[in-house]
């Protein structure tokens, strides 16, 4: 069986370029958009994360393996 790729779906797209966002946001510490992202924030805080630059750097390796991943496996 070979792998075919096909266009990932528009959530997946939509959820590579928040994750290509907030990695560069918080990656590259950009303060005048910290304070926009405050709701991302609080979010992660909720269920136990700390948004820091190792996160940041996280998120911009996590934004292309899951726009690879989405173009490689159906229904992504």
């Amino acid at each position: 069986m070979r792998l075919q790729p096909n266009p990932p779906r528009l959530i997946t797209v939509g959820l590579t370029l928040l994750l290509a966002v907030v990695g560069a946001v918080y990656a590259w510490p950009l303060d005048s958009l910290i304070a926009v992202l405050a709701p991302v924030n609080d979010l992660a805080r909720s269920v136990g994360l700390t948004l820091d630059r190792s996160f940041g750097f996280l998120c911009l390796f996590a934004s292309p393996s899951l726009l690879v991943a989405g173009s490689l496996l159906p229904g992504i």
